[in-house]
């Protein structure tokens, strides 16, 4: 007997759903943004001194890979309905433009501003990093992991 639920009672549930995909697009994101940020300023400081968005792209290419796996595995694998290679090249699409809104936002810092301080650079890394995270949770929402939310099983869903 299928339970028909009313559509405040939906709403919760897409609320609830929403909120806990946040939260773990957070924690991946977090991880991610170390990597990036982290690799960005080794590289900056060491091989690539006078080339911050080469570093950026390097640091924001480590980062992507390191949220596809957090993302597939936790914070959207109750949404997958399509094969791995297929959101993988979506994912990669995806996190192509964010990528080229961090390294727009440096190197028009950098370039079109003038300002080439290690802290400029690392200002405009943090709003570029910003900006492109709204853009990849809007995009792995609605074309990445789009399919419809199957039971969650992971650590911060309500059956666990």
């Amino acid at each position: 007997m299928a339970t028909h639920l009313s559509p405040l009672d939906r709403l919760r549930g897409a609320v609830d759903v929403l909120y806990r995909e946040m939260i773990k697009f957070g924690v991946i994101g977090l991880v991610a943004f170390v990597v990036d940020v982290g690799l960005m300023n080794v590289l900056r400081h060491t091989v690539m001194v006078d080339k911050p968005t080469g570093a950026k792209l390097i640091s924001a290419s480590v980062a992507t890979a390191v949220a596809w796996i957090g993302n597939r595995a936790w914070t959207f694998r109750h949404r997958r309905s399509r094969p791995a290679h297929h959101e993988a090249a979506l994912f990669v699409l995806t996190n192509g433009v964010a990528l080229l809104i961090g390294a727009g936002c440096i190197a028009f810092s950098h370039y079109g501003l003038g300002l080439k301080t290690l802290t400029a650079d690392n200002i405009a890394n943090i709003v570029g990093i910003g900006l492109g995270t709204l853009f990849r949770f809007w995009a792995y929402r609605a074309f990445v992991f789009h399919g419809e939310p199957l039971e969650d099983t992971s650590p911060l869903s309500e059956h666990s």
